[in-house]
């Protein structure tokens, strides 16, 4: 079975795999051959039986109970995002859909104006984390944030991205992260399953992360980026998703107001108006 056909089995295996015997309370006798945890172990503190949760990961019982899958997120200490996930992953599961390319993401022209009008960096992504808007503040802090681009195309494939990310490693980790929620249980669809097999290829790091089924990143973080123009400069990223298309993310960069980042923000502000007014 494959991460499509058995994602519930993918995920179990993967999150036991990054929890140690030492984080779950076991002492750790002789040499184990295993990373993390083992499915009896899992089994054992879960308080259901082995042959059962083996059934879980092979993928031949899809229909466990709240009350196990809340058992279970507490011994591979799932966050509540990450938690939420695995319930989506058991409901998903009953009913093979036929496979079809989603429809075009379009973004509302009044979200559209108002990205336009921050005076910050700010664009818009859509579920693949395709870039569907993005203002020309953005653009000056990445040349790759304009229409038509793709955030995790240019963050793992693109060098001149990745020089940009003072912490690219924490960067690529959230970003891995925030796509894992995003297409939440729609793995199997043809835009991501592209996706996913070109990056593995091209990528051995997104590969690596796209196993370990983190969850998250649709949250604010400081991000430092090594400017071209305005050298090393902080910004806070927010993630907000608009109430009228959930489906899309805006994501908007701002600095400490009377900081050395803001003077460097306005500077980037300023070379943006020169190319405009030129």
């Amino acid at each position: 079975m494959t991460d499509a056909t058995n994602p519930l089995g993918e995920f179990l295996r993967a999150r036991r795999e990054l929890v140690t015997p030492e984080q779950a309370g076991i002492p750790v006798v002789g040499v184990r051959r295993v990373a993390g945890l083992r499915r009896e172990e899992v089994a054992m503190l879960s308080g259901i039986s082995s042959e059962y949760y083996l059934r879980l990961e092979q993928g031949r019982y899809r229909n466990p109970s709240v009350q196990v899958l809340e058992a279970i997120a507490r011994v591979l200490q799932l966050d509540e995002e990450t938690t939420a996930y695995l319930m989506g992953l058991v409901v998903a599961q009953p009913h093979v859909a036929r496979r079809r390319r989603p429809a075009r993401e379009t973004v509302p022209g009044s979200l559209r104006a108002f990205v336009d009008g921050l005076g910050t960096p700010a664009f818009i992504e859509g579920r693949y984390l395709d870039v569907l808007a993005a203002n020309p503040l953005a653009a000056a802090l990445s040349p790759r944030l304009v229409v038509g681009a793709n955030r995790l195309r240019d963050v793992f494939l693109d060098a001149e991205e990745r020089a940009l990310f003072v912490d690219w490693e924490a960067a690529t980790e959230g970003l891995v992260a925030s796509f894992r929620q995003s297409v939440g249980t729609s793995i199997d669809d043809p835009r991501c399953v592209e996706l996913v097999g070109q990056l593995s290829i091209a990528s051995p790091r997104f590969q690596r992360l796209w196993g370990r089924h983190d969850i998250g990143g649709r949250r604010g973080a400081l991000m430092r980026f090594d400017h071209p123009v305005v050298g090393e400069i902080s910004l806070h990223r927010e993630k907000l998703v608009p109430a009228e298309a959930q489906n899309l993310t805006v994501a908007i960069y701002h600095a400490d107001a009377g900081g050395p980042d803001a003077d460097k923000l306005a500077l980037l502000a300023a070379s943006v108006k020169a190319v405009v007014g030129s």
